[in-house]
């Protein structure tokens, strides 16, 4: 029981930080495909906030303040109780209420289609991107070696 909870929070995790970052446009165009959203009231209605972003040196070193970064987000409740939360980067408020509707569905029988219409397409485009932006980086990596010089 416990393993199934532990897999269930991981899948959600995903799925949400995926949200969080998918580009606004991507997000929704593939949300705007699925049809009309189910209804729902709001528990907090999307607003704009800022966070703070913290870093560390070589992923490893000690933590520090990155510096600020802007983002929206909201929580609604569907009719059958089901609830979403949305917490996207930017100041969309439209790209956060998608995402918690998304979070909210993926969470109800809708899941198995919700995933295959906007959670897999979504990744795939942001996995394109970052191989992509990878390929153009890799392209100008310049590599320094050291000759013998026949010195001591």
């Amino acid at each position: 029981m416990a393993d199934q909870q532990n897999i269930a929070i991981a899948e959600r995790k995903e799925w949400m930080g995926l949200l969080a970052r998918a580009p606004k446009g991507a997000l929704m165009e593939l949300w705007g495909e699925v049809g009309a959203p189910p209804s729902f009231d709001w528990l907090r209605s999307p607003e704009v906030g800022g966070v703070m972003v913290r870093g560390r040196t070589g992923g490893t070193g000690a933590p520090f303040n990155l510096g600020e970064m802007t983002v929206t987000r909201c929580s609604l409740v569907l009719t059958d109780g089901t609830v979403g939360h949305g917490y996207v980067q930017g100041r969309s408020k439209r790209k956060a209420e998608a995402a918690a509707l998304i979070d909210a569905m993926m969470q109800t029988d809708a899941a198995g289609d919700i995933r295959a219409r906007v959670i897999l397409p979504l990744s795939q485009q942001m996995q394109a991107a970052s191989t992509d932006r990878a390929a153009k980086a890799a392209a100008t990596k310049v590599e320094f070696f050291t000759l013998v010089r026949g010195e001591d």
